[in-house]
C-alpha cells in the first residue's frame, strides 16, 4: 500500500467519513501524506488539520476540487495547499455549491418523471452537512433498488448526457487555475483521461500555471501512466496521484492509499510550496 494519497474526500463533500475519520484510516492504514480535497468546498479542513495534528509524522497537505465546465463534461481542477481563508476562495466555492443545490433539485424532478420516486428531502439527509453532488442522489437510487450499484446511476441516469442528467453553473478551467493560484496554492489537473482531449487541455492550463497532473489514478492502466508520466515531463509538470477515495463502497472503489502513489509527488509539491514560500502542511 502506497504512503501517500494525494486525492481523498470526506463528508464535507460526498465522502462517507468525515474529515476527522479521513486522517485516523489514513493513519492506521500506514500513510504518511494524505490530500484532503473535497468539491467545492475547504469546510472539512479545520477538523481534519486538528487530528492530523495528533500524529506527529503525518503530514495533512490542504486541498479543494473544483468541478470546471470543458462542454460536453468537466474538467477537474485540483489545488493543493491552498489558504483556506482566502475571501475570493470561499466566494467562488459558495456560488458552486449553491448551483449544486439548484442542479440537484432539477435531477430529482427528472428523476421523478422517470418514475424514480426519490424526495430532495431524502438525499438531504443522505448528504448532512456535506456539499450536496450526485453520489447522494445515487444513493438514494440505491436504497430504493432502483438500481444495483453507483456506477449504474452514473451510466444510466445521472450522467452527462443522460435522461436525469442537469447542468450547474461551473467555472472555466483556466479561471479555477487562477483562483487556486490566488489562494496560493498548487492547480493541478485531476484524473485528465475524463477528457476528450487530455494533452490539448494539458497544455492550455500550463500557460495559466498549472503545476501538476494526476497520473497515478484509480484504474489507470500502465499505459496510462507511461502517457501521463511522458506528458508530466514534456510540459514540466509534477506528475501527483490519488485514489479519490470517497468510501461509498461502490465496487471499484479502492482503500486510501490504494495507488502506487511515489512519495516523490508529496515531496515535490512540498518542495514547491517552500519554494513559493506558501503556508505549511501543518496547523
Amino acid at each position: 500500500m502506497s504512503k501517500v494519497d494525494l486525492h481523498v474526500h470526506s463528508t464535507a463533500s460526498d465522502g462517507r467519513l468525515s474529515p476527522e475519520q479521513v486522517v485516523r484510516k489514513a493513519v492506521e492504514n500506514g500513510l504518511t501524506v494524505i490530500a484532503l480535497c473535497d468539491h467545492d468546498t475547504v469546510d472539512g479542513i479545520p477538523p481534519a488539520l486538528e487530528t492530523a495534528g495528533s500524529f506527529p509524522s503525518f503530514t495533512l497537505i490542504p486541498g479543494v476540487e473544483i468541478n470546471t465546465d470543458v462542454g460536453e463534461g468537466e474538467a477537474h481542477i485540483l489545488g493543493y495547499f491552498i489558504d483556506y481563508h482566502h475571501p475570493d476562495l470561499l466566494a467562488n466555492l459558495a456560488n458552486l455549491r449553491e448551483s449544486r443545490v439548484g442542479r440537484a433539485h432539477r435531477m430529482i424532478a427528472k428523476l421523478n418523471n422517470l418514475g424514480f420516486k426519490i424526495s430532495w428531502e431524502r438525499v438531504k439527509e443522505i448528504a448532512g452537512d456535506g456539499s450536496i453532488g450526485r453520489p447522494h442522489i445515487a444513493q438514494a437510487l440505491l436504497e430504493k433498488g432502483y438500481i444495483n450499484s453507483f456506477q449504474e446511476a452514473f451510466n444510466k441516469y445521472i450522467g452527462w448526457g443522460c435522461p436525469a442528467y442537469a447542468e450547474r453553473e461551473k467555472i472555466a478551467p483556466a479561471e479555477a487555475v487562477r483562483l487556486i493560484l490566488l489562494a496560493g496554492g498548487l492547480p493541478v489537473l485531476a484524473h485528465p483521461f475524463t477528457l476528450k482531449n487530455p494533452e490539448t487541455m494539458i497544455a492550455e492550463l500550463k500557460s495559466h500555471g498549472l503545476v501538476g497532473i494526476e497520473a497515478h489514478y484509480n484504474g489507470y492502466a500502465p499505459g496510462d501512466i507511461l502517457k501521463l508520466l511522458g506528458w508530466a515531463d514534456k510540459y514540466g509538470l509534477i506528475a501527483t496521484g490519488g485514489t479519490d477515495y470517497h468510501g461509498l463502497n461502490t465496487g471499484n472503489e479502492v482503500e486510501i492509499g490504494g495507488v502506487d502513489v511515489p512519495i516523490e509527488s508529496a515531496e515535490r509539491l512540498i518542495a514547491l510550496t517552500k519554494q513559493r514560500h506558501l503556508p505549511s502542511a501543518t496547523p
